[in-house]
């Protein structure tokens, strides 16, 4: 059975987005930006938008009952490859090991011209929910 993942607020609902759906032991997460509570793009560059999409990407893994330690894929995507150093760091900053698989690509464009990172994650869940 799917299980809807939502935090408050819920910014995705107007898209006909789930921030995250759980399965079974897996919750997959819908993809992270950097953007506060009000939908807006955190100022100050790549670095703190990468901050909030993690902070955003583990409030979605605690409510599904999950966390950042049980994620077992993630796909991060970027609009320059200039900040692949950043990422590394901001996944050393919010992972350990045994690290997660990884996909890290570029691409044109994010859902807001300001974003520059988006993250989406699969994760075990073994909290109950």
């Amino acid at each position: 059975m799917l299980e809807r993942v939502i935090t408050q607020p819920d910014n995705y609902e107007p898209f006909l987005l789930s921030q995250g759906i759980r399965f079974g032991n897996l919750l997959f997460v819908s993809g992270q930006a950097g953007a506060v509570d009000d939908g807006r793009i955190v100022e100050g560059g790549f670095r703190a938008q990468g901050e909030q999409a993690f902070a955003n990407l583990r409030r979605v893994l605690e409510a599904g009952g999950s966390s950042l330690g049980d994620v077992v894929k993630v796909t991060i995507f970027v609009t320059d490859m200039g900040h692949f150093q950043d990422v590394v760091e901001l996944r050393r900053k919010f992972f350990s090991a045994p690290y997660p698989a990884d996909t890290i690509a570029e691409i044109k464009a994010l859902y807001d011209p300001a974003a520059m990172i988006e993250i989406e994650a699969i994760a075990a869940v073994r909290a109950a929910s």
